[in-house]
């Protein structure tokens, strides 16, 4: 039986839920976009990633929706909306609407919302949002060149995205514990506020607001505030871990792609190019007036037991010049699509093992591979886990990365992880 049933908004969230939620030894099975057929061979905690963190708001909704009546199918008696730790979204949406749409469709008159990541250096105080030591719209999330976030209050970032009340649970309330936390939660509901931000600076904040909230139908947030569930569910009797699968063996051919512009992927990028890897960077003005067909050919010239890297990683004023040339929405797909065609090509040529980074990159990627559904395996960094699936008659394995997560050297640290 399906208990917990989440949708994430993007594919590289879904890993990162995914692979927290399988630190509990309980199986997660995470499915890429809604599955066409009915539930089957279900998991306890089942995981669908969409592509809709920048879709227009219907379309979101929609795809939301689908995946949340398809988790009912499956049995799943709570839900959990998964978007990015660092809110990333327009005052538009998405993250408002589709949770007001879920509520209605569950019934349910009041949720929460908490991107905390203590792990990964993101906290909330008062309802501002910190990335480390600075406020979020201090950070380099200010120059995401698709949800550039210019302020750090996420209540203000909320209530254009919802029609409802807004409030907050702050750390003094948090810190008092889970009855204390219950009980604003039921304040504020008696007061009509549907949708609540809570304060978590700390790991132990995550685990005390997962205690509180654990039987809500609907929980949104980023993944760590659903890590404590599976133990609290276990603790209850609801669920029971299963013994853990030996690791699959992977063939030695390997190839990173990154798509993804953020500070840390950059920083990344350079680490690997100066362990001696061998890289070729994506032009998006170059790719959309002569397409890939230099990169495929350089590709087809390399190594792949050396894992080469193509990447179209940039500094925020070569992002900016490109989407001046090409449109902001362009000079991203351009990218997508030949970071796409480059990991068919790579599996083609053998390529077992492949690195990810980016979110849209991420699901572009796994799309062209035809990828259905993955199997969790082990963590690389917090987040950021190895998965295993079929691809084109082959089994590979792959990890999928949000630009902000993982050390400087996490490429060379994935690699090394499936040698």
């Amino acid at each position: 039986m399906t208990l917990l049933g989440a949708i994430a908004d993007d594919f590289t969230g879904a890993t990162d839920l995914a692979g927290l939620l399988a630190r509990s030894g309980v199986p997660v099975s995470l499915r890429l976009g809604v599955p066409d057929a009915p539930p089957t061979d279900t998991a306890p905690f089942e995981v669908i990633a969409l592509k809709c963190r920048t879709e227009p708001v219907d379309k979101a909704v929609a795809d939301c929706r689908a995946a949340l009546k398809w988790l009912q199918a499956a049995g799943a008696q709570r839900f959990f909306w998964k978007y990015c730790s660092t809110f990333d979204s327009t005052p538009e949406g998405n993250i408002g609407p589709v949770a007001e749409a879920l509520m209605a469709d569950l019934g349910t008159d009041q949720t929460i919302y908490c991107p905390a990541f203590p792990e990964n250096g993101r906290s909330i105080f008062m309802g501002n949002l910190f990335v480390g030591r600075q406020p979020l719209a201090e950070s380099p999330m200010k120059d995401h060149p698709l949800t550039p976030m210019t302020d750090s209050n996420l209540m203000r970032l909320l209530e254009p995205q919802v029609t409802r009340p807004v409030g907050l649970a702050d750390r003094l309330t948090v810190a008092q514990g889970a009855e204390a936390l219950r009980a604003e939660l039921a304040r504020l509901a008696g007061e009509g506020v549907a949708h609540v931000v809570i304060d978590a600076v700390a790991n132990e904040d995550l685990y005390t607001i997962a205690e509180a909230c654990r039987n809500m139908p609907l929980m949104t947030g980023g993944s760590a505030v659903a890590m404590p569930l599976p133990a609290l569910w276990m603790q209850d009797g609801a669920l029971k871990a299963d013994t853990a699968k030996a690791p699959e063996q992977i063939g030695p051919g390997a190839v990173v792609l990154s798509g993804s512009c953020s500070a840390m992927t950059r920083r990344q990028v350079e680490a690997y190019k100066a362990t001696g890897a061998v890289s070729f960077r994506l032009d998006p003005v170059k790719l959309d007036e002569e397409g890939p067909q230099q990169a495929l050919d350089w590709l087809a010239a390399q190594d792949l037991g050396k894992a080469p890297l193509l990447y179209a990683t940039a500094e925020p004023d070569q992002v900016r010049a490109a989407q001046a040339a090409l449109g902001r929405e362009e000079a991203g797909a351009v990218v997508e699509r030949a970071l796409a065609k480059l990991a068919v090509a790579a599996r083609d040529r053998g390529a077992r093992r492949i690195v990810v980074a980016g979110g849209e990159t991420s699901g572009a990627v796994s799309q062209a591979l035809g990828i259905a559904r993955l199997d969790i395996g082990a963590e690389i960094a917090p987040g950021v886990p190895w998965c295993t699936c079929d691809s084109g008659g082959a089994r590979i394995a792959i990890t999928l990365k949000s630009g902000n997560f993982g050390a400087e050297t996490f490429f060379a640290d994935a690699l090394g992880a499936t040698a």
